[in-house]
């Protein structure tokens, strides 16, 4: 049953640590959201009701029917068509057969991409691409579908989502800091340009507006560092729980078709910060590590041929 439960691993407590990293710049971003209902619009809530609000909201995503019809739309997935359907379905069944999991319990959604590729959110969901449901073959599609699932069973999902819900309110006023200063400064260049007074002030609005994008922005960008760092290690974990449930050699195959699909595309000189925006570590690298682990597990069970 190893790899099979759900169980609060060591990347699930790291992955907790971009939440904290956000919440600062998150209550920021709540302040800056609840004073104008509150002051112009004449609002009366406090501002810790309008804070629990959100949270709670945020909560409701772990619920599985929420996840089928809202965190499915949020994340820019559909229901698979029929041909994909059609491939996902006893792909999928095997894999949570196998892991003795309900399979009532797990939503599956498709996003459309030309990349070989899938991740997991919430609790419940599991996204592949649409390339991914209609090219990978049964058994690479078993060792993707594993993956993702694991990910769930490490419960790795839970601080992601907690993280990108906080995330929703900062970058929305990152978003709009930098649309009001185009603004500014267009409208400055507009109609100041022959008066000095109005010139300041524009360039004092624009200032003001370039602060709070400049602000927003750079919280998005440091917690999504982070959270790209605790990402990779828990690529590993849940590898690691794929070769515990027996479909290492399945996710291995299915790597090294991404591997060859980013070897095609076109590649761009490395820089010295490049690793802090990858979310995933190399292909080659998991595929290593996993067929280093099945060597292990046959070492352990030489008479049983476990993969």
């Amino acid at each position: 049953m190893a790899g099979r439960t759900r169980s609060f691993d060591r990347e699930a407590a790291w992955a907790f640590v971009p939440v904290v990293a956000v919440v600062p710049v998150w209550l920021g971003a709540m302040t800056a959201l609840w004073l104008v209902p509150s002051r112009w619009l004449g609002f009366g809530s406090a501002f810790a009701s309008f804070a629990l609000v959100y949270l709670t909201l945020g909560v409701s995503l772990f619920v599985p029917i929420v996840q089928r019809w809202v965190l499915t739309l949020m994340v820019g997935a559909r229901r698979p068509h029929r041909n994909e359907a059609d491939r996902i379905r006893p792909a999928f069944d095997e894999v949570v057969q196998a892991m003795h999991l309900r399979r009532h319990r797990f939503v599956v959604g498709v996003i459309d991409s030309s990349e070989p590729n899938a991740f997991a959110v919430g609790g419940h969901l599991v996204v592949v691409t649409s390339f991914a449901a209609t090219n990978l073959d049964h058994d690479r599609l078993c060792g993707v579908l594993a993956h993702e699932l694991c990910h769930h069973l490490g419960l790795h999902t839970v601080a992601l989502t907690i993280h990108q819900w906080l995330l929703l309110p900062v970058s929305l006023l990152a978003r709009l800091g930098r649309y009001l200063d185009n603004v500014a400064r267009a409208a400055t260049n507009a109609f100041a340009g022959d008066s000095r007074p109005l010139l300041v002030v524009g360039r004092i609005v624009s200032g003001l507006f370039t602060i709070l994008g400049t602000v927003f922005g750079a919280g998005v960008a440091a917690s999504n560092v982070i959270g790209n760092a605790v990402g990779r290690s828990a690529e590993f974990a849940a590898d690691r729980r794929v070769v515990a449930a027996g479909f290492g050699r399945q996710l291995a195959d299915a790597l090294r078709v991404t591997h060859a699909s980013s070897s095609r595309r076109p590649t761009h000189r490395r820089g010295r910060f490049d690793h802090l925006v990858e979310t995933h570590p190399p292909a080659l690298t998991r595929i290593t590590r996993i067929e280093a682990a099945l060597r292990a597990r046959r070492r352990r069970h030489p008479s049983t041929g476990l993969d």
